[in-house]
């Protein structure tokens, strides 16, 4: 059993230089929007007019590429869990590489044959994340280094989709090439930002003391960690199923859902809408640097998250009464999700295996819980299409999204009660 002392203690003589923070910062941002580029261009394409079996062409490709990250997600518990320190890098060079080479052949093979290639596009993608988060945790800064790489998620999302788009109208490149095009747009500035990943140090002393030790997990430990803290877990995953759900559903049926409330063709709306939420996600979870006491910071965690799922429910309740216009309720609904949703990939977990001093890694968790959100989503599209909901995407989207902020809130509050009781319990017992 994982012995737990020191729960709270103070930093050693030795630290890392500001620098370290920054520089890591900026790379693992870069980065991971690069590699957004491999998997986010078709989602501007609409496909308009083919259908399968009766489902929708594009639906199809979705479900395809999100069963992809779902079984990395799976496969990714025990790799990301078991990860080494060297030749990291190139393992990421590698699974973008067969990323993009499956978009090539998207583009060569005809629909609906070519449907695979987009779960080959999404297994190498989903293992990545991992990856790229090894180089930060267990860190000091981690809360400000994470919170960068985690809103590069936001940002790329809708700067892919701007580069995408604007490739397809300037270029007018074909649907079917765009993914493949748009790849090639950020493979040579990829090569880059892996060279400079590489050369992020390693967690310094002061780090270990205040984060812990973060190390690979045999079965044995991951077993032991997910039997010690099972019932908030749940509790944790479960938020973070309803938060990759809908955050999911938006990122690949925006440009529909912008469709269908009369915007189209206008690349700018995917950046005018990510670009300020990733700004105020950016400084908002930063600022819990500010915050040494790891408890303290996963009870905040718990209240920003219920922030988040209350703001995606007031405004889309606001929208579906006509009292928000388009670009408002899809700017903060999208706030309000990436609110519940980021925190989980850069503090919530970071800061729970810090909090109880377990010697472990975060991309052990992150994993699992990305293995249920993913298998989410595509429950919920394929049930869509099988049950013939005729509901359109803002319709169905908007009446969900009321449902999950209540659900998650009620979550999130059973979540904060367990691990408070658990801390309580752990000092009563370690004095």
């Amino acid at each position: 059993m994982q012995k737990f002392k020191d729960l709270n203690v103070t930093a050693g003589p030795q630290k890392s230089p500001p620098w370290v923070a920054v520089y890591a910062a900026l790379i693992t941002f870069l980065t991971y929007a690069t590699v957004y580029g491999f998997r986010k261009g078709f989602t501007v394409c609409t496909f308009e007019g083919i259908r399968y079996a009766g489902i929708d062409y594009k639906v199809w490709l979705v479900i395809s590429q999100i069963l992809g990250y779902t079984c990395a997600k799976i496969y990714g518990i025990r790799f990301i869990a078991e990860l080494k320190r060297f030749g990291r890098g190139r393992i990421i060079l590698l699974l973008t590489s067969i990323s993009w080479i499956s978009l090539l052949l998207f583009a060569l093979v005809p629909a609906p044959y070519n449907i695979p290639f987009m779960f080959i596009n999404g297994f190498p993608l989903g293992m990545i994340w991992g990856i790229v988060f090894s180089y930060v945790e267990g860190r000091k800064a981690t809360d400000f280094i994470g919170a960068s790489l985690a809103v590069s998620f936001i940002f790329s999302s809708g700067f892919v989709k701007t580069v995408s788009e604007s490739l397809r109208i300037h270029f007018h490149i074909s649907e079917f090439w765009l993914p493949f095009a748009a790849g090639l747009a950020f493979f040579f500035p990829l090569l880059l930002f892996i060279y400079l990943l590489e050369k992020i140090p390693p967690p310094s002393p002061e780090d270990i003391v205040l984060r812990s030790t973060r190390v690979p997990m045999s079965k044995e430990k991951r077993k032991e960690f997910v039997k010690l803290f099972l019932p908030g877990l749940i509790a944790a995953i479960t938020i973070y199923v309803f938060s990759t759900l809908f955050r999911d559903i938006r990122d690949n049926f925006i440009a529909d859902m912008w469709k269908e409330m009369g915007y189209s063709n206008q690349p700018s709306l995917f950046t005018r809408t990510e670009t300020p939420t990733t700004i105020i996600i950016l400084v908002l979870i930063s600022a819990m640097i500010l915050i040494k006491n790891n408890f303290i910071a996963l009870r905040i965690t718990h209240f920003f998250i219920m922030a988040g799922f209350a703001i995606t429910g007031i405004s889309t309740f606001l929208f579906i009464h006509h009292e928000l216009s388009p670009l408002w309720w899809m700017t903060l609904v999208g706030l309000g999700l990436y609110m519940t949703y980021i925190p989980f990939n850069c503090v919530f977990f970071d800061r729970l295996i810090a909090t109880f001093r377990y010697a472990g890694n975060v991309g052990f968790l992150i994993y699992v819980a990305d293995s249920f959100g993913y298998f989410g989503s595509v429950v919920v599209l394929i049930s869509k299409e099988i049950l013939q909901i005729k509901l359109q995407w803002v319709e169905f989207y908007s009446r969900g999204v009321i449902g999950l902020s209540f659900l998650g809130i009620l979550g999130a509050i059973l979540s904060l009660i367990y691990f408070s009781n658990k801390y309580k319990k752990i000092l009563i017992e370690h004095g």
